[in-house]
């Protein structure tokens, strides 16, 4: 008989909790034995694992974080690790794993893939990094305390006349920054994916101050550079006073979105009716509003573009 397992790993992103919530019902609907694994990657290794029921995930839909806790794993992609986690998996009698997380999490889901674990993965993550999906889970929620933020800093750096640069999560990938930015109605914004001059930005700033702006709103990623040394520089060539908010963790905090919750429910729901009639090594997707699922080493060579129409959106109606 099949038995399921779910774990979150990596990261944590709002809208694990819908999936996890989701995978639980859906296979004790289906009448198969679902277990949670606690603490990602490691906790497979260490044997936490335990059975679900349905109360097991009773009100937890609305609940940021994960219930089930995660982790980054450096033991799991050691040799000794991994066939520790294979000889867990067949200990309960578990042959289909969900995984939910980003990148690292989600090559970690292949690797159990190739050994023969059915396995799918699903796509949890505010950085909205992978190439394969037009969203990950999380990253709306994460726009939105973001833009939730920015006018909160839009009120006091128009009172005093400022501007202030708003860094916010993204090494790799600007999307964070990108729509943040837009809906928060930030004049400019800097992201990995582009190359900036600041004399630019300054000039741009200079010329909104002439006209009775009182505020200048910067969005920076956090893989576009030092967000102190831009500050000092902008004030230099602006002559305006120039502070900087380091949004940190917060983004990754909060109740999950409306979105949120209904692609972590419904991603959950048919990740196990996919690994049910399927066996594994997929990755579920939304393309276009539709659930998709891809083989999970095409998906993972699947470049993540970044929206150059929205950021010209972006420069045309910030000025």
């Amino acid at each position: 008989m099949d038995k399921i397992a779910i774990l979150t790993s990596g990261g944590d992103a709002p809208g694990m909790n819908a999936v996890i919530r989701a995978v639980v019902r859906t296979a004790i609907y289906y009448g198969i034995e679902v277990y949670g694994i606690k603490n990602g990657y490691e906790g497979l290794i260490d044997g936490e694992v335990e059975q679900l029921i349905e109360s097991s995930v009773a009100d937890i839909i609305q609940r940021g974080g994960t219930v089930l806790g995660t982790s980054r794993s450096e033991r799991f992609i050691t040799h000794e690790g991994f066939n520790q986690a294979i000889d867990v998996l067949k200990k309960y009698g578990i042959n289909k794993v969900i995984v939910g997380g980003g990148d690292g999490s989600l090559r970690g889901a292949k690797k159990l893939s190739e050994s023969g674990i059915d396995v799918v993965g699903i796509p949890l993550s505010i950085d909205n990094d992978l190439g394969f999906t037009d969203y990950s889970i999380g990253f709306f929620t994460a726009i939105t305390t973001v833009t939730n933020a920015i006018s909160n800093i839009r009120d006091t750096t128009e009172s005093h006349g400022r501007a202030n640069v708003v860094e916010v999560m993204g090494r790799d990938c600007g999307d964070i920054a990108l729509y943040s930015g837009i809906a928060g109605g930030a004049e400019n914004i800097i992201v990995p994916e582009k190359k900036y001059e600041i004399s630019e930005i300054a000039k741009k700033a200079i010329v909104g101050k002439n006209r009775g702006k009182r505020h200048h709103i910067i969005i920076m990623a956090e893989g576009a550079g030092n967000s102190y040394e831009f500050a000092e520089k902008f004030e230099e060539l602006t002559g305006i006073d120039t502070k900087v908010t380091i949004l940190g963790y917060i983004q990754r905090g909060g109740s999950p979105s409306v979105v949120d919750r209904i692609l972590g429910s419904t991603m959950g729901n048919v990740a196990v009716e996919h690994i049910l009639k399927n066996t594994g090594g997929y990755v579920m997707s939304i393309r276009e509003g539709s659930v998709k699922t891809y083989p999970i080493g095409d998906a993972l060579k699947m470049e993540n573009k970044f929206d150059e129409k929205l950021s010209e959106i972006l420069k045309i109606i910030s000025i």
